[in-house]
Order: structure tokens, then C-alpha cells, then sequence
């Protein structure tokens, strides 16, 4: 055998015995943790929700040392079930809408509407959705995609902006808290004015 041949067949083995264990090597590679996989789409959901203050309508706020703040013991549950809102007041001129000391509860021309659970409650908040019927109220600006136009304050137009898996991952965050059963007050439309 000559010496360029030794070379040649040498090389086909190396390349062979290479491509060999690249492929054992993919092929055998641990599968990733969905565990940790999970943690981190969670953890990356409240980075958004805490980034879009999310907590500044659905958390009833209260009086602090420092003022008034989201209540953090009632994170995300929205509008508390036992404040019973009295009407609101009329507003006029360059007021155009209020809102409830818990910055829970809006006044507008829209209505009165009160801020959603969003915990897991599978009664009162979000335990019965999928993470698609939170993309489609989100991208829809519908109740659950398809049913009455979410209210002002709510900014949906701004949480549609974000990709589906972020909105996955805010929902895997609220899906992540404990339930709280809370049932929010039904939006109130706005009185008829006479013509």
C-alpha cells in the first residue's frame, strides 16, 4: 500500500469514526428539564407582569406608611367582591372619568368597570382558561376572545403587542398563584341620557 493510499484510507476513518460520535453525541444529549423549563417561563411571565404594572388595577391597593399602595397580600384578584361601589359621581368638563380608592373599580362614559381576578380561581378568575383564551382576549380586546370588549382602563392593545410565547408566559404566571376565590361585580353600562 502506498503511502498516499495509507493517508487516504486514514482519513476516511477518522471522518467516519468522527461523524460517528458527532451523531451519538446528538442523539444522546439529556432532553431539557420541563421542569426548569416551566420555572423559567414562569419566572419570565412575572418579569412582564410586574414590567406592564399589571398590579396598579388588578391588586386592590390600601393605605400605606407612604401612602397608597397595591396590597400585596391580595395580589392580582382584582376588584375586591365585598366593596359594594356606591354610583358614581357625575363628572364634568375636563374630567372624564374616576376611579375607587383601591384602583380597582372606573368610572367613564364606557360604564363602570371593576378589574379581573386573575388568579387560578377555577369560579371567580382564571382557572378554567387556556393559555390560548388568554392570547385571544388579549389580541381581541373580547372577554375570552369572542364575548363583551374589555374596559377602559385595560390596556389589551399594549398586551397584544407582545409575542404569543411572552403572553404564554405571563399565563403561566397567573396560572402559578395560589386561587383566590373573588368573584368581581359584572361591568355597569352607562345610564341612558335623554335626547
Amino acid at each position: 500500500m502506498t503511502t498516499t493510499t495509507t493517508r487516504l484510507l486514514l482519513s476516511a476513518t477518522l471522518v467516519l469514526f468522527a461523524s460517528a460520535m458527532a451523531h451519538t453525541i446528538e442523539t444522546t444529549a439529556p432532553a431539557p428539564d420541563p421542569e426548569m423549563a416551566r420555572a423559567a417561563q414562569v419566572a419570565r411571565g412575572e418579569y412582564l407582569v410586574n414590567a406592564m404594572s399589571c398590579h396598579d388595577c388588578h391588586t386592590p391597593w390600601k393605605e400605606g406608611p407612604n401612602g397608597p399602595a397595591p396590597d400585596m397580600s391580595r395580589a392580582l384578584t382584582g376588584h375586591p367582591a365585598d366593596l359594594v361601589m356606591p354610583p358614581p359621581a357625575r363628572l364634568e368638563g375636563p374630567w372624564v372619568w374616576s376611579a375607587a380608592g383601591t384602583n380597582t373599580a372606573f368610572a367613564g362614559p364606557w360604564g363602570v368597570s371593576f378589574t379581573a381576578n386573575l388568579t387560578p380561581d377555577p369560579e371567580t378568575g382564571l382557572g378554567r382558561w387556556t393559555a390560548e383564551t388568554f392570547i385571544a382576549t388579549m389580541k381581541t380586546g373580547r372577554h375570552e376572545g369572542k364575548g363583551r370588549p374589555l374596559l377602559p382602563p385595560m390596556p389589551y392593545f399594549s398586551v397584544a403587542a407582545l409575542t404569543d410565547d411572552d403572553m404564554r408566559a405571563v399565563f403561566a404566571y397567573l396560572q402559578s398563584l395560589p386561587p383566590v376565590h373573588n368573584r368581581v361585580p359584572a361591568p355597569i353600562d352607562p345610564p341612558e341620557t335623554a335626547q
